[in-house]
């Protein structure tokens, strides 16, 4: 099995970080896991009823864009965010994004 690439730090780019976080269900999917912690792809899809390819496809661009890591173990992905590297890349802007109001996207 691939292991899906994760960006290195000095290639993150707030454009990107910004894009990733302006899809509602990206947020959610997001909020979820630093509330949560780890959790695999099909939970979210069943969690905020979306089908499996969306959540598929907004995970893709979450990990592309530098925000979320995934581990793999046997043929389970989990999803973690990367909040080491996006607080020294972007200090303070996830606590910034995970503290808005969720009512108000």
């Amino acid at each position: 099995m691939r292991i899906p690439n994760h960006p290195p730090i000095e290639n993150l780019q707030l454009s990107k970080v910004l894009h990733a976080l302006s899809d509602p269900n990206r947020l959610r999917i997001v909020r979820s896991i630093a509330t949560k912690g780890e959790e695999v792809c099909t939970y979210y899809s069943y969690e905020f009823n979306i089908a499996k390819s969306t959540v598929s496809h907004h995970i893709k661009t979450l990990r592309e864009s530098g925000i979320i890591k995934v581990r793999v173990e046997g043929s389970q992905h989990f999803y973690s965010i990367r909040t080491e590297d996006l607080n020294k890349k972007f200090p303070g802007l996830m606590e910034m994004v995970l503290a808005t109001d969720p009512e108000s996207y």
